[in-house]
C-alpha cells in the first residue's frame, strides 16, 4: 500500500508545511523507519521534498503548504508516478490513491503522469543472477517510455553477438535489481536486459505502442514463457533447513520448498533446462545437498565429480 502512503505523506506536508518522520509515522500508523524511507524516496525520485536539519527541523515541500498538488512540475509529477507505479500486485487501495492523485494534477500533466505510472513493473522474484548496480540507461529509457520515443540500442546478445536495433520501448521491469526493457520490434515483442545495452540513443520519432497495453500482464507472459524454457528438468534435493534460503536466493524461482523430510532436512525442488545444468547449479554445494531424484541428475553430478578429481587429484 505504498502508493496511498506516499500521497498521504505529500498531503500531510502540504497541510502542515513541515513534518518530522515521527509525525508522519504517527499519522499514517507506520514505523518511524518506514516513514523516513518514504520521505527519502520522494526526495531521491525528484519530488520537491527536502530535509531541514537542526533543532525545529524536519521535512518540507518546497513552496510551503498548499491545498492541492497543482504546484508539482511536469517532471516532478512523472517522478512521483515512476516511484509509485505498478507492481505485479498493486492493491485496489493503491489504484484508488493514484486515481485521486491524477485528478489533483494540472490537466496538462495527467497523460505523462499516468504513462509514468505504467512505465515500470517491480517483480521481486529473482532468476538467480542478480545485478546490484543500477544500469546507466534506466532513467533515459523511463523518459523514452513516458514520452513515447523510439530508441536505438547497441545490444550484447551474448551468443548472438553485438547488434544495433531500433525499438519501441513499452515499459521497464525491475526484477530483483535486474532491469529489463519490454519493447516492440519489427519481429514482435522482445525483452532486453538493460545491463547488456552498450549504447543508447533516444530518437525524435514516435514509438508505436498497443492502446490497451498492460506492461504487468505482458511481463507475466514473458516470465511464464521463460520459466517453461528453463524448467524442463526438475530434481528433488534434501538439504538442512538453513541452506533452503541460500538455495532460493541463488536459484530464484527455480528452487521451491516441497516438504519436510523424515530425517529433519527439507526437500526442495530445483529445476533447469537440462539435467547437466541442474547438476552444475548444485555442484558448488558439495555434500551439503543430496539429490534424491532423478537418477539422471545424480549421474551428472557423479560425472562432474569425476572430472574434477581427474583434473585436480594429486597422486
Amino acid at each position: 500500500m505504498r502508493a496511498d502512503r506516499l500521497v498521504a505523506t505529500l498531503l500531510l506536508m502540504q497541510q502542515r508545511g513541515r513534518v518530522t518522520a515521527a509525525e508522519v509515522a504517527h499519522e499514517l500508523e507506520v514505523s518511524v523507519a518506514t516513514a523516513r524511507r518514504d520521505l527519502e524516496a520522494l526526495s531521491t525520485a525528484g519530488v520537491p521534498v527536502y530535509p531541514q536539519p537542526g533543532r525545529g527541523g524536519g521535512w518540507s515541500l518546497v513552496g510551503g503548504a498548499r491545498t492541492d498538488l497543482t504546484g508539482l512540475t511536469a517532471s516532478e509529477a512523472q517522478a512521483l508516478f515512476l516511484l509509485v507505479g505498478p507492481t505485479s500486485g498493486r492493491s485496489a487501495t493503491e489504484t484508488s490513491a493514484l486515481r485521486k492523485l491524477v485528478r489533483a494534477l494540472p490537466e496538462t500533466f495527467r497523460a505523462d503522469a499516468e504513462a509514468a505510472g505504467r512505465a515500470v513493473v517491480v517483480d521481486p522474484a529473482g532468476w538467480g543472477a542478480t545485478v546490484r548496480t543500477r544500469p546507466p540507461w534506466v532513467d533515459e529509457l523511463q523518459d523514452a517510455v513516458v514520452r513515447r520515443r523510439q530508441v536505438t540500442i547497441t545490444y550484447d546478445g551474448r551468443s548472438r553477438g553485438v547488434s544495433e536495433r531500433t525499438v519501441d520501448p513499452w515499459g521497464l521491469v525491475d526484477k530483483d535489481d535486474v532491469w529489463y526493457l519490454v519493447a516492440g520490434t519489427p519481429s514482435g515483442r522482445r525483452t532486453f536486459r538493460v545491463d547488456r545495452v552498450r549504447a543508447l540513443t533516444v530518437l525524435g520519432t514516435t514509438a508505436a505502442r498497443p492502446d490497451d497495453l498492460d506492461v504487468a500482464a505482458v511481463w507475466d507472459e514473458v516470465v511464464d514463457e521463460i520459466e517453461r524454457r528453463r524448467g524442463r528438468v526438475a530434481a528433488t534435493v534434501a538439504v538442512a533447513g538453513p541452506l533452503v534460503r541460500v538455495l532460493r536466493d541463488r536459484l530464484g524461482r527455480h528452487a521451491s520448498v516441497l516438504r519436510d523430510a523424515d530425517d529433519g532436512r527439507v526437500l526442495v525442488r530445483v529445476s533447469s533446462h537440462t539435467a547437466r545444468s541442474v547438476a552444475e547449479q548444485l555442484a558448488g554445494f558439495g555434500a551439503a545437498v543430496e539429490v534424491v531424484e532423478p537418477p539422471e541428475v545424480r549421474a551428472e553430478l557423479a560425472a562432474l565429480g569425476a572430472e574434477l578429481v581427474g583434473r585436480y587429484a594429486t597422486g
